[in-house]
């Protein structure tokens, strides 16, 4: 075993729990601990403020400088007393992680200088200016024009990190662009509470308001640091670019939900400690079908904090997993031949008087409803499946997809048999049938009667992207790494624009003198009809699903640079200029970043592989190889030339198979640097992208191939990296 290698499994086996002191008291009692929430907000600022404050967070109303230095006020003084020195604005920019500048509170007294004093004004608060040129902008911001601002979002409150009041903001540009997700997330949640709320007025008049709500499933693996650092490629891509596949992985499926290893349930408890005090409220936690792999999950909430609070939690888990002597994986395809990491986003709209929008009701009015919501997200989703696909695309994610219970790159529904026979019953009824689900509730269907349906009516699909569960939709292919606002832009906006579509046809038959559930009634029967290609319950997997998704229009671009096109297309960029979430240029801007993203992450790879294969794999394939011919000639200075002919064949037969490895391994090497230097001549974003996934991606399966075979025939001492049998099963 190499000396690198070897030191790394020793440490690793080493480890022990590491013991955490538990917070005192119920979870309850230091929730949101760390958050300037309402509870704090009450007891920092004065009742008119408080009530100013609020009425920007539930109704959007806008909030004048001198209430932000109100708050700016109570909001220091509440995070001195915990400690805090500093503050930052804490954003998302398009690299699919946060940023922070930490500012001190200090400033001088007065203008003579001096002695200082903790100052933290609303100007402070609501507006801070960091270089938007050395951030992603898709040619927005050129190098010479630097200047972007960050702005407040009192929807999501603040936070404490150590010693530094955290203020999530927008990032836009100096011209008003916006260089991040939250801002075009949230137009988009305005987008869909507008238009959801002018539907559910048909159904009820009070509703003033539509929330969107998000519940993420954070998927994830953990090795032992030591382990990791001897692992060029998973500390420079987050994956293992070469490594066969352990003889045992996860084909006994013993480690989904299985007992917790011990240093994975105290690493575990740590983050549910430290989320609680962000007010995070962590659910679940469980083994996950790949060995270590992972999965936490919390009770739903509002999409835009549930954002924030995923991309805090990413952070917190990547800070506390060094403490136990781990290294936190969030690619979505770190091992090749096992379950990969996803970010199931489970995504639902409610109203403020109570009602879930995706929970059948009780009366016909209430599943009216129910059904409406339905069945335009579905015509949402299929109208714009090629966008859909493309919000949740990346480099790291189509590794993941089509493969180990991942969803195919293919966006279809699955709404299970009880759904579907609803669809299609009211596809082909008329107002006098009745119709029976499931044999449990029987109702006139008629034009106000859509029959009763039952909470978790449906089965579950692993292979659907996009499943119905009841009273939700499980977004299931957003990758593990992935910022959650992505898909929610694209899956809010589509919806909002169709709600819109759809509110404008019901109106055009009432004023045409039409009952209003005749006109709902007879539209939804339409939608139902048009959209159907898009309901799918079947093998995701399976070829046959490929062919009948081609014939039925469905967007089956495999590509990663060309899925990118759908956000350029005019279709998208009607809908989400038509709703005022982005506009044609932040969207060309937001897809050159992509492909720029795209290329760099291939470029490193082929660079690490390129590495890794010359410098660690052939001259350790080259050592072994001379011990085999060393082996050979001492045969054949001992035995006469048929006995050591006879004993040698073995040794022989390696020798030639050793060679045609590293032949293959070099010359593909070779041509992949080549292709690559043509690539990077390009100048053109998207084609660079496509030329990196065309001519130089493609070497990586071939290289990986014969590194892995020559790792079945090295000397299991002299191999350098740590395999997979060392790297995947936690002790």
């Amino acid at each position: 075993m190499s000396r690198l290698r070897f030191k790394a499994v020793e440490e690793a086996s080493k480890h022990t729990p590491v013991e955490i002191a538990a917070p005192d008291g119920l979870p309850s009692e230091y929730y949101g601990k760390y958050v300037f929430n309402r509870k704090r907000m009450a007891k920092y600022l004065s009742k008119e403020t408080m009530k100013t404050v609020l009425e920007a967070i539930d109704k959007g109303a806008t909030l004048q400088r001198e209430i932000a230095d109100h708050v700016a006020a109570g909001m220091k003084m509440w995070a001195m007393e915990m400690g805090a020195t500093h503050y930052t604005h804490w954003f998302q920019p398009l690299t699919e992680g946060t940023a922070e500048k930490h500012d001190s509170f200090i400033d001088y007294e007065d203008v003579a200088g001096g002695d200082i004093i903790e100052r933290f004004s609303g100007k402070l608060l609501a507006q801070q200016e960091p270089d938007a040129s050395s951030f992603p902008s898709g040619g927005i911001r050129n190098t010479f024009e630097a200047r972007g601002y960050t702005a407040w979002d009192p929807s999501s409150p603040a936070f404490i990190v150590d010693d530094t009041l955290c203020i999530p903001t927008v990032f836009i540009s100096y011209t008003g662009e916006a260089l991040d997700y939250k801002a075009p997330l949230l137009k988009s949640l305005s987008a869909v509470d507008k238009a959801a709320t002018e539907v559910c007025k048909l159904f009820d008049p009070s509703v003033k308001k539509v929330f969107s709500y998000l519940g993420w499933e954070q998927e994830y693996f953990l090795v032992d640091q030591a382990l990791y650092d001897a692992r060029p490629d998973l500390s420079l891509t987050g994956r293992t670019l070469m490594g066969h596949e352990s003889a045992k992985n996860q084909q006994l499926e013993d480690h989904y939900f299985g007992s917790i290893p011990p240093r994975v349930a105290a690493f575990m408890r740590e983050v549910e400690f430290e989320a609680y005090k962000y007010g995070i409220p962590l659910k679940t936690r469980h083994n996950e079908v790949a060995p270590n792999q992972f999965e936490l999950a919390p009770i739903f909430g509002e999409t835009n904090l549930a954002v924030d609070q995923n991309l805090l939690v990413m952070s917190l888990m990547e800070k506390i997993a060094s403490k136990h002597n781990f290294k936190l994986l969030l690619h979505e395809k770190p091992f090749a031949g096992i379950n990969g990491s996803g970010k199931h986003n489970n995504w639902s709209l409610g109203t403020d008087t109570g009602v879930g929008l995706f929970t059948p009701g009780k009366t016909a009015n209430e599943n009216l409803q129910f059904v409406t919501f339905l069945v335009n997200t579905l015509m949402a989703v299929y109208k714009h499946n090629a966008l859909i696909k493309a919000s949740i695309m990346s480099a790291n994610n189509a590794h993941r997809l089509g493969a180990n219970e991942a969803p195919p790159a293919i966006i279809s529904v699955f709404l299970g048999t009880q759904i579907s026979a609803v669809l299609d019953k009211i596809e082909y009824s008329s107002e006098d049938d009745d119709i029976t689900v499931d044999e449990l509730k029987k109702m006139k269907l008629g034009i106000t009667h859509i029959p009763e349906v039952l909470i978790d009516n449906t089965d579950r699909n692993r292979t659907s992207p996009f499943a119905f569960t009841g009273n939700r939709f499980e977004f299931r292919a957003v990758g593990s790494s992935a910022n959650c606002a992505s898909a929610m832009i694209a899956l809010n906006s589509a919806v909002a624009a169709q709600l819109i579509d759809f509110k404008k046809i019901i109106d055009a038959k009432m004023k045409q003198g039409m009952k209003k559930e005749q006109a709902i009634f007879d539209t939804l029967r339409i939608y139902i009809k048009e959209c159907k290609p898009i309901r799918f319950d079947g093998n995701g997997y399976s070829d046959e699903w490929k062919e009948e998704a081609k014939q039925r229009g469905l967007d089956c671009e495999t590509s990663v640079p060309l899925i990118y096109d759908a956000y350029t297309s005019e279709q998208s960029v009607h809908m989400f200029e038509s709703i005022n979430v982005m506009s044609k240029k932040e969207l060309h801007a937001r897809n050159e970043v992509k492909w720029e993203t795209y290329t760099k992450k291939i470029q490193i790879e082929a660079r690490v592989l390129g590495d890794l294969s010359i410098n660690h794999i052939i001259p350790v394939a080259t050592q072994y190889q001379s011990v085999l011919l060393d082996n050979l000639y001492k045969m054949r200075a001992v035995f006469d030339a048929k006995k050591a002919e006879e004993l040698s064949k073995e040794d022989a037969s390696l020798i030639e198979q050793i060679a045609s490895h590293i032949s293959v391994i070099k010359n593909s090497v070779d041509a992949m640097v080549e292709a690559r230097k043509v690539a990077n001549k390009i100048e053109d974003a998207r084609e660079k992208a496509i030329a990196y996934h065309d001519t130089v991606e493609p070497f990586f399966n071939t290289i990986r191939y014969h590194v892995d075979k020559l790792e079945l025939i090295v000397d299991n001492e002299m191999w350098p990296l740590p395999k997979y049998r060392e790297l995947l099963f936690i002790s």
